[in-house]
């Protein structure tokens, strides 16, 4: 979150220059190449090196990390080692009956993350300010205000996370972002183009990103990494991953169609039907993980689906 408030304050830097969009464009291949040439420097995985026989390598990254800690170090690859001898499950495994209710949360989640409409509002903020009637650099700037309002209520999220159940975040957060919506449609269905429709869109704009940046952003991933069992772990994760950028991937291609098909306010409008939506589904088909550990969610699953744990 703090990357891209600083994004925004980057774009509003370059909004002042000559063609600057091309600057605000071409400026993100910088980190870009730092993330590609640090990469170059960093160790492999402890669990990688173990699978592939290389212990030693593994117990030299482990001791790095670990800072010379040889007590922590033993326990780690002891860890490591009766993880990667574990049998790990296949595609029929993840869509077999015993991990549906996880793949259904794990998909669910990271799908309604999309479609509620967050990558819409983030990166269309300083178009649709301009066309609820406020200028290029002042909607600029709120978009400023709006990543400001993201890195605060995000260390927020942190500290509620593991105190409110999974499920209750999501549906408070969607309850929130579908209101916001809501009253961005009918201020903008009654006072096209005035100044206090545009006062009243920012503020909604602000409380949908503050709901979303304390629910959906970040227990989206936190689910999609408990929900599964270990052995099918990485591959329902990357599942996920896939389904969810897929999702922005589709979000962020059809608004501005939606925009200029529907107008502003019913592509809102839309989008608070997607949280209502979003709410009956949480509620009546994912599952809850917070306060359970790996193996309980695991056993959970099973028992669910009727599978007798004690022949294993």
């Amino acid at each position: 979150m703090i990357g891209i408030l600083l994004a925004y304050i980057l774009n509003y830097t370059f909004a002042h220059m000559y063609t600057g969009w091309r600057w605000m464009l071409g400026f993100a291949a910088l980190p870009a190449a730092i993330l590609f040439f640090g990469a170059l420097f960093l160790p492999e995985s402890p669990r990688f090196l173990v699978k592939v026989g290389k212990k030693d390598e593994a117990h030299s990254v482990l001791m790095n990390i670990n800072k010379g800690n040889e007590k922590a170090v033993d326990v780690a690859m002891k860890e490591i080692e009766e993880t990667a001898a574990q049998h790990e499950g296949g595609w029929s495994e993840l869509f077999g009956k015993a991990v549906r209710p996880a793949l259904i949360t794990g998909l669910g989640v990271a799908i309604f993350q999309q479609v509620i409409g967050s990558n819409s509002v983030i990166f269309y903020a300083p178009t649709i300010f301009t066309d609820v009637g406020w200028g290029t650099m002042a909607a600029l700037l709120a978009h400023i205000g709006i990543g400001i309002i993201n890195v605060l209520v995000t260390v927020l999220a942190m500290f509620l996370m593991d105190k409110v159940d999974r499920k209750k975040m999501l549906i408070f957060g969607a309850a929130g972002m579908g209101a916001s919506l809501l009253v961005l449609y009918i201020a903008l269905a009654l006072a096209d183009g005035t100044h206090a429709a545009a006062i009243i869109s920012a503020l909604a704009l602000t409380v949908y990103i503050a709901f979303y940046a304390t629910t959906w952003a970040p227990v989206t991933w936190v689910l999609i990494g408990e929900v599964f069992p270990l052995n099918i772990r990485g591959l329902g994760t990357s599942l996920c991953s896939a389904t969810n950028w897929l999702a922005d991937m589709a979000v962020s291609l059809t608004f501005p169609v939606m925009l200029s098909a529907w107008g502003i306010q019913y592509a809102f409008l839309f989008y608070a039907v997607i949280c209502v939506i979003a709410i009956i589904v949480v509620h009546s088909q994912f599952i809850e993980t917070r306060g359970k550990s790996l193996e309980e969610i695991e056993l959970s699953l099973h028992k669910a689906a009727g599978v007798d744990d004690s022949k294993n």
